[in-house]
């Protein structure tokens, strides 16, 4: 080869040698070991800056591998604030641009938010990894194609929008799908729905395509990212206990520290004696923070049949970070405790935890706990009536395809029991279902001595579909005091009013008695019977024996509603809102129409009381007969 033509060739090569290391084929890496080998952690965003550490977060580890999973489609990653969740998403975008190209649709709360994540999370990380700045056009270049929200790369495009943007969730094809504090998202973008529905769309087309949905936990009941959790493998990062080898998740309940508090100006500031250990849940033990911080930890899946899905979700609280010591979440949460709004904070962004605004009401597990045994007759049977029962009533919600009912105890002084719940399955017009009711109601419920007591009134729920089905059935069962009722709700409504009598069917010489129940002013007293402690007035009992009925699903019903303070034309009202996630109140309305029947009857208690005990009540001079005049008609609410 002559001079000439060597340097002909080296001129080639040099012509052409850019061009063709485009052609290389990328490197044999998963996400945390590309992030290890080219990120660094920019000054601008980070304590720690300069090179990723994988180790330094060892729980990203997993969440980082699964993306490079052919088997996963979906990540989603629950995580407190502050545990590395942005730099996990962060890594994944630039693995996607140096790796694995393809468009990506980064979605954020608001356009706002994704402005500012570009500019303080996303521009920096290109500029300091050099594989990304050699395939990331400066903003500011000429001709760059790249805007604050539109960044181009070889065989891609990193588009940057907001949830409540519907032009950018619906018109380009995207592959990858990342979105960011899905919990704050828009309930709809515009009026074209469910942002994440409009970003699943465009990747329609896309064998390979790949989603990610992080978020910090909000609302029980309301949580977008809950939902997303709980349809993947539902992993928790969890440590070895140093005692008995067993891997738990570390969890605030578990956390013990002895608080201590002084004022200071008259505000109370609080400190803690000694340091903050974790009770293992398997054995017990009192381990302190340090010591487990050296433990080994691992995600350990609740429903590892979900990966057969392609889904893989996790679930992370600050207990496990680097950067929070324990002593710093247990001083926020005494100094949030007695502030509802401050303390669901603590709940979402340091226990990573849903948040349930009960006010000042027990939630389902406490309730569960308070359940009583009734204990059991001589002849093994369950004692059905604690002692101190006097009255026994019902209340009956009635729905398109059954009947719920509860029969309540009530004692004197407003202490109530209850006896057992319900359903009677079967639509409301057919026979059947209020043969089966008649069981309920004819049915004597026995003391442990023997004795028993049939049910007093029963009001049964007129409202819904079958109004005139329950007004039928109520004419016929007026003998056995099962009248109907109905429910209005609102401020200052008394919570019982006298009867009326309703045409059944249009017929006024068919009638029968309908009691319209104020049912806020019922669901007052309950919440109010609830929050008494100890036995004695207005405090309820529930059964524990299984068949009763008084189960998670009941006090989840039980619980569902608060009282809150709206705004309205009219001026501020107090109604009662369903709590999210609380979509049944059957439970609630049942004993809100059982107490109503007591308060109809009104009984005397103590004439009662001693009745059952068998004491001869003191003679009462009998009263003076007048003549009466002859009576239209009867029924038995004239015979009160």
């Amino acid at each position: 080869m002559t001079r000439t033509t060597k340097k002909a060739a080296a001129k080639l090569n040099a012509a052409i040698s850019g061009a063709i290391k485009r052609f290389a084929p990328p490197e044999s890496l998963t996400v945390d070991e590309w992030a290890d080998k080219h990120r660094r952690l920019s000054p601008e965003s980070s304590a720690e800056a300069g090179p990723w550490r994988t180790k330094r977060t060892p729980y990203l580890e997993e969440p980082m591998r699964a993306f490079t999973d052919p088997k996963v489609h979906k990540i989603v990653m629950v995580a407190a604030s502050q545990v590395g969740k942005s730099e996990l998403e962060l890594n994944i975008i630039g693995y996607i641009i140096d790796q694995d190209p393809g468009s990506i649709l980064y979605v954020h709360p608001t356009i706002d938010d994704a402005r500012k994540f570009s500019r303080l999370r996303v521009a920096p990380m290109i500029r300091d990894s050099k594989p990304l700045k050699a395939k990331v056009h400066d903003v500011k270049a000429k001709d760059s194609g790249n805007t604050i929200l539109q960044k181009s790369f070889p065989g891609g495009m990193l588009t940057l929008t907001g949830s409540n943007s519907a032009s950018a969730l619906a018109s380009t094809p995207a592959r990858y799908i990342i979105g960011d504090e899905r919990d704050r998202w828009a309930t709809s973008a515009g009026t074209e729905g469910d942002p994440w529905a409009l970003a699943e769309a465009r990747q329609a087309t896309f064998y390979n395509a790949k989603a990610v949905e992080v978020s910090t936990p909000t609302i029980k009941g309301a949580s977008n990212i809950e939902t997303s959790f709980y349809q993947g493998t539902q992993e928790r990062w969890c440590h070895r206990c140093p005692e008995c080898g067993e891997y738990s998740e570390i969890v605030f309940d578990a956390i013990h520290f002895e608080p201590e508090a002084k004022r200071v100006r008259g505000k109370k500031v609080w400190s803690l004696k000694g340091g903050v250990s974790w009770a293992c849940p398997a054995c017990g033990c009192l381990i302190p923070e340090e010591t487990m911080r050296r433990q080994p930890a691992k995600w350990i899946a609740e429903n590892p049949d979900a990966y057969k899905k392609g889904v893989r979700s996790f679930w992370l609280n600050a207990f496990s970070s680097p950067w929070t010591p324990w002593e710093k979440i247990v001083l926020k949460f005494l100094d949030a405790k007695n502030d509802p709004q401050r303390l669901k904070v603590v709940y979402n962004t340091l226990l990573g935890q849903l948040w349930e605004d009960r006010g000042d009401l027990e939630d389902e597990d406490t309730m569960l706990a308070r359940r009583e045994d009734y204990g059991t007759r001589p002849d093994g049977t369950p004692v059905e009536l604690p002692d101190g029962v006097l009255v026994l009533t019902c209340g009956v919600d009635t729905q398109d395809n059954r009947l719920e009912y509860e029969v309540v105890g009530h004692g004197k002084y407003g202490e109530n029991w209850g006896i057992v719940k319900g359903y009677i399955m079967g639509r409301p017009d057919t026979p059947e279902v209020w043969q089966r009711l008649d069981d309920v109601v004819d049915h004597v419920y026995k003391f442990k001595n023997g004795r028993g007591l049939k049910i007093s009134i029963t009001c049964v729920d007129s409202g819904g579909h079958f109004t005139q089905e329950v007004y039928e059935a109520c004419r016929a069962r007026q003998g056995k005091r099962v009248f109907a009722i109905k429910g209005k709700g609102g401020d200052g409504i008394p919570y019982v009013s006298p009867p009326t009598k309703v045409p059944i069917r249009d017929n006024k010489k068919i009638t029968c008695w309908l009691y319209t129940i104020g049912v806020d002013a019922g669901k007052a007293a309950i919440m109010a019977g609830l929050k008494v402690q100890e036995p004695g007035p207005k405090y309820s009992h529930f059964n524990r024996h299984p068949d009763a009925g008084y189960d998670l699903n009941y006090f989840n019903g039980l619980l569902s509603e608060k009282l809150v303070l709206t705004s309205t034309r009219r001026g501020d009202r107090w109604a009662w809102e369903k709590l999210p996630g609380h979509n049944r109140n059957e439970a609630l309305d049942c004993r809100d129409y059982a107490n109503a029947g007591l308060k109809i009857i009104n009984p005397d208690m103590d004439a009662v009381e001693r009745r059952l005990r068998g004491l001869e009540e003191q003679p009462k001079p009998a009263p003076q007969r007048r003549a009466r005049t002859k009576r239209s008609s009867s029924s038995a609410f004239d015979d009160w």
